[in-house]
């Protein structure tokens, strides 16, 4: 089964719809509130490109890593097989 971890904030309406998405689909996922964790904030700006939230980062089972900047279900969906 694919790693998927999100970085997001806890004020954030698109991370709070992500997380129930993935929820109803029951996936699993890591989830790194950047405002209680700020030391992580450089790690989700590399993974996406970008300061913004949610930032999705998904590592399938044959190795392959999937960075996706916020709440597109269809990219979601095709990265996880959904």
């Amino acid at each position: 089964m694919s790693s998927v971890k999100i970085y997001s904030t806890s004020t954030c309406p698109y991370c709070k719809m992500l997380k129930a998405y993935l929820k109803e689909k029951n996936v699993t996922y890591e989830d790194v509130l950047l405002d209680e964790r700020p030391d992580e904030q450089q790690k989700s700006i590399d993974a996406c490109g970008s300061m913004g939230v949610p930032c999705t980062h998904i590592v399938k089972d044959d190795g392959t890593e999937v960075n996706i900047l916020g709440f597109d279900k269809a990219k979601i969906n095709e990265a996880l097989g959904l």
